[in-house]
């Protein structure tokens, strides 16, 4: 019987294993098709489609992003410190906020959760957003209208408090202050600490809605200088478009602009940096977010 349950054992981990070489594999392969398709020119993307090695090889696509590389840079610069700034706001906003909803002593808890919670089922629409942000809040054309909208997200507040709920006792929290300590010195001696998977899990997702963002620049920024980098792409992107539509103009190019060798080499320019942001906290990001999905 032993036997029996070891063999059985070991061809469970051998399927295992398959099933996950060939989810990487799937994975892998769209990147791959993107990385070749940025390095092919334009018209073999037209008349031939991807392949997993470049064709026609050429740099076209990647000479008209960085046609001026200081602008890219700064756009690069603007996008970092609104996802370094405000991933770290939110995330301090957003573990004292699941720390104070999950406390068994604080008696409006539910009061606030149904408010945060409504937030994800109904929103109040495009117009009264964009008025408040600016004549309200006088955010128009700066940074704070690239960071504020991203600071308290309420499906990562949720998450938030599941993790701290289902991961660090009462009995530790009341023998801290059976000890003394109060609530803030709780928070950032006992529940930070404890809570870096939960932290590393909804600073991925936070860090990655920063990163991405294009909406609030073109929504809420006038000066080219403060535009992020996927919405200063999108520029490029409809000035090529534009161009191959109506002429060329001073672009010198053979064959025209590689619109389509154009986006796949700004995939790659977008996607490579916050690709390497993922393997430092993988082992973070799996615990919190299959441990703060356990209860409610």
């Amino acid at each position: 019987m032993k036997v029996r349950d070891d063999s059985s054992a070991k061809w469970f981990k051998l399927l295992a294993y398959v099933v996950v070489i060939l989810g990487c594999i799937f994975c892998v392969l769209p990147f791959l098709l993107i990385l070749s398709g940025s390095f092919s020119s334009n018209e073999s993307l037209i008349t031939s489609g991807y392949h997993f090695l470049p064709r026609d090889f050429t740099l076209d696509g990647y000479k008209i992003i960085f046609e001026l590389p200081q602008e890219i840079l700064r756009a690069y610069g603007v996008t970092i410190f609104t996802t370094v700034v405000g991933t770290t706001t939110g995330l301090f906003l957003m573990t004292m906020a699941g720390y104070v909803l999950q406390r068994k002593d604080f008696k409006s808890r539910n009061f606030f959760s149904f408010f945060i919670y409504f937030t994800t089922l109904f929103g109040g629409g495009l117009v009264p957003w964009y008025l408040l942000m600016t004549k309200y809040l006088k955010f128009g054309d700066s940074y704070y209208a690239l960071i504020f909208p991203g600071l308290m997200t309420p499906f990562l507040i949720i998450l938030m408090r599941s993790f701290i709920k289902s991961t660090i006792p009462d009995e530790i929290v009341e023998s801290s202050k059976i000890d003394g300590a109060g609530d803030f010195k709780i928070y950032y001696r006992i529940v930070l600490p404890l809570s870096l998977p939960g932290i590393a899990t909804v600073g991925l997702f936070l860090a990655l809605n920063y990163w991405n963002d294009w909406f609030s620049s073109a929504l809420f920024i006038n000066d080219s200088s403060k535009f992020q980098l996927q919405f200063y792409l999108y520029n490029i992107m409809n000035t090529a478009s534009f161009l191959a539509t109506f002429g060329g103009g001073g672009v010198s190019l053979s064959g025209g602009v590689p619109t389509e060798s154009m986006k796949m080499a700004m995939s790659i320019v977008v996607i490579g940096p916050i690709l390497f942001l993922y393997p430092f906290i993988q082992r973070y990001f799996v615990k919190g977010l299959t441990i703060g999905a356990v209860k409610g």
